[in-house]
């Protein structure tokens, strides 16, 4: 399925007849997707749809079955991803924290691996902090000295600790109480709108990615069934499944919609 964007800008991340099995089970259709710069799109759908597999072939950390990944016209590759990892920020659920390491030695990993001198991390650690309103006398605790919503916010600190051009998220609030949750998706949509990044965003929550996602796009197993706003798959559904996903969330509320 060829999916592209709705707006003139670049794409910085590209997809072009991506497909991924695992024992013969097809977690991903061909699929063909643009994600433009400095824009936020969100992946929605069931759990198993492939949104996940989606998110973890861009970044890298599998290999396609068929087709071709590229990040900024550089394809992702073995022999580039050490590179390609520079320019991209990945944040999973629950922060993915090492419970050895500090939240400040969490945030700075990156910037360890490639050599950055102490006074620079400290700087960075401070700046990114700030950012995400983690309280600086957090910094020194460990992960289980945190409670869900900080360790949220130092896994987002390590995906931004390179200033990457790409954000990949995957499930990043998922685990988080309702109020907590709701504070952290303003804290994000402040951060996209101040960073500019091109973001993609996996979420089984319609509200959360019609808060925070430009562009939707619903998958079903491995393929996605359609792609605009949220008011669009709202109000014309491309697909039954789409109007029934939707519905099944008592998902009715939107920005566009509530004047």
């Amino acid at each position: 399925m060829t999916v592209r964007a709705h707006t003139d800008l670049n794409p910085v991340i590209q997809l072009e007849e991506v497909s991924k099995s695992y024992g013969g089970r097809q977690a991903l259709a061909p699929t063909t997707l643009e994600a433009p710069a400095e824009r936020c799109l969100a992946l929605i759908g069931p759990s198993g749809c492939g949104k996940s597999t989606l998110l973890r072939l861009i970044v890298g950390l599998i290999a396609p079955d068929t087709g071709r990944i590229t990040i900024g016209g550089t394809p992702v590759l073995p022999e580039t991803a050490r590179a390609l990892r520079q320019r991209m920020g990945y944040v999973i659920q629950d922060g993915g924290l090492f419970p050895h390491l500090t939240a400040s030695g969490n945030a700075a990993l990156a910037a360890r691996t490639f050599g950055w001198k102490d006074s620079r991390v400290r700087e960075r650690v401070a700046e990114l902090a700030d950012l995400v309103q983690l309280p600086r006398d957090l910094l020194e605790r460990y992960p289980g000295q945190l409670s869900g919503g900080q360790r949220q916010r130092v896994g987002l600190m390590r995906a931004l600790m390179l200033d990457p051009a790409v954000l990949l998220m995957d499930e990043p609030l998922g685990a988080l109480d309702p109020i907590v949750r709701s504070q952290l998706q303003e804290d994000l949509k402040q951060i996209f709108q101040r960073l500019r990044k091109t973001v993609i965003l996996v979420t089984h929550d319609m509200g959360e990615a019609a808060y925070l996602g430009d562009e939707v796009a619903l998958m079903r197993d491995g393929r996605i069934l359609q792609r605009g706003t949220a008011l669009e798959l709202l109000e014309r559904p491309a697909d039954p499944f789409v109007a029934e996903f939707i519905r099944a969330q008592r998902w009715l509320w939107l920005p566009e919609a509530s004047s």
